[in-house]
């Protein structure tokens, strides 16, 4: 995908924000957390949580592309926000649900699905999609049930689920089917543990539902699912080019001025051919997840294919540059105060969310055998 002047610019100004402030760096022994200045800044400066959402939702209209390079640009900082959970996959599962009204219903604390929206498009609200049970992403792996108006489960992995304004809940319908649920975090049967995580810059919980009041938003879920899975995949792919651009980056950086027997070390050959190794993985990755994003902003009719590839490869190369960039700083790699050993947890722990790089090649090829 060659990108237009417009995201661009919108890449450096996004860029320009992030550096005001260094990676974050939670401590293990402190609740993770995001920066509000920076959150505020992306709001209220860019409007980077409502670009994909529709003018009359109180968005900016433009398509998932330029989501898309925010992705890479937060990827690259390894920010703390929670943009990808929120700005994104919420939204995103709002919108999919026909959300179609920005009028909040007053029957409940939590607005309806058509309510929603300005919210979190203007950065005011953060929602969480409770998706994952036992580990998956699979629409089919699905146990949690709504009876009555009243849901119970148990949903893992959910990004940002401790400072959730309101969850979106994938769970079976009384006749066995699948829809979308609209729940209030602060209703009653609903407990969010905040779960200690290898990579804290991306905090994760696990809510249990248990017997909570639940609004049904879409009764045909597995499609809404099935896109959504599409849209992870591709925004993932974007933050993991960014890391890995930004990792490539650093490492050359560094071995231009890191000397050993009064010489650079990026003028030995062995050097050399490691950043080449790396180039080619980062080149790559850049160009499956923009062909990714492409499909995504066109709603392509082999979109499930491209972001799956984009996702399978880019979690490798990612985890793959990571690793590589810290054998390259030396010493100061694995130290605390550099941000590499940041991308290092922040690769290993985004190749297992929405689906390992295994897991979606099966499923590329359960879809080549199948044709």
């Amino acid at each position: 995908m060659i990108t237009t002047d417009e995201q661009e610019e919108l890449r450096s100004t996004v860029r320009t924000l992030l550096a005001r402030t260094p990676p974050s760096r939670p401590a293990p022994d402190a609740e993770a957390g995001y920066d509000e200045t920076i959150w505020r800044l992306l709001a209220d400066q860019v409007g980077a949580f409502g670009l994909a959402v529709p003018e009359e939702h109180g968005g900016a209209g433009c398509t998932l592309a330029e989501t898309q390079v925010v992705c890479e640009e937060l990827g690259r900082a390894v920010a703390t926000l929670p943009y990808l959970g929120s700005a994104v996959l919420a939204t995103q599962a709002l919108l999919a649900c026909g959300a179609t009204s920005t009028r909040p219903s007053p029957a409940d604390s939590v607005s309806g699905a058509t309510g929603a929206l300005p919210g979190l498009a203007d950065g005011s609200r953060v929602g969480a999609l409770a998706w994952a049970e036992g580990g998956t992403w699979d629409p089919a792996a699905i146990r949690a049930q709504v009876v009555g108006g009243r849901l119970t489960g148990v949903k893992e992995h959910v990004l940002d689920g401790a400072r959730a304004d309101l969850f979106i809940v994938p769970a079976r319908t009384p006749d066995g089917g699948l829809g979308l649920y609209l729940v209030d975090p602060a209703a009653p049967g609903v407990r969010v543990e905040s779960l200690a995580t290898l990579d804290r810059t991306r905090p994760q919980a696990r809510v249990r539902f248990d017997a909570a009041p639940a609004r049904l938003i879409a009764a045909d879920g597995r499609r809404v699912l099935e896109r959504l899975l599409a849209v992870a995949a591709t925004a993932l792919s974007a933050e993991q080019l960014g890391g890995s651009d930004r990792c490539l980056e650093m490492t050359l950086a560094y071995v231009k001025v890191r000397e050993q027997f009064g010489r650079p070390i990026g003028s030995f050959q062995a050097i050399k051919h490691r950043l080449a190794d790396l180039y080619v993985l980062v080149e790559s990755a850049r160009s499956v997840s923009r062909d990714a994003a492409r499909a995504l902003a066109d709603d392509a009719p082999d979109l499930g294919v491209r972001a799956a590839t984009a996702q399978a490869y880019c979690a490798e190369a990612y985890a793959a540059v990571a690793a590589e960039t810290i054998q390259l700083h030396g010493g100061i790699g694995f130290t605390w105060e550099h941000e590499a050993h940041l991308h290092f947890k922040r690769a290993h722990a985004a190749a297992a969310l929405f689906g390992s790089p295994a897991w979606h090649r099966a499923r590329l090829a359960a879809h080549v055998l199948s044709e």
